[in-house]
C-alpha cells in the first residue's frame, strides 16, 4: 500500500464489512452503553465515505 488512496480503500471496505458483521449478528447482544446495531450502521456510513474518499482520489491522481 504505496498510496493513500488505496489505504483508505482497504480501510474503507474493512470498516464497513465490520459494521455490517455488527448490524446484522449483534442485534441480540446488550451492552449497558450502546446498541451495537446501531454503531454497526455508523460504521457502515463511516466505511462507505472512506471507499467512497479513496475511490475520489484515486481517480483524481491519474487524472
Amino acid at each position: 500500500m504505496r498510496y493513500l488512496p488505496e489505504r483508505n480503500l482497504w480501510e474503507g471496505g474493512a470498516t464497513f464489512v465490520a459494521g455490517l458483521a455488527l448490524s446484522l449478528f449483534a442485534g441480540g447482544v446488550e451492552v449497558p452503553v450502546v446498541d451495537l446495531t446501531k454503531a454497526g450502521i455508523v460504521m457502515m456510513c463511516v466505511g462507505g465515505a472512506q471507499t467512497v474518499w479513496g475511490l475520489f482520489r484515486s481517480a483524481r491522481r491519474q487524472a
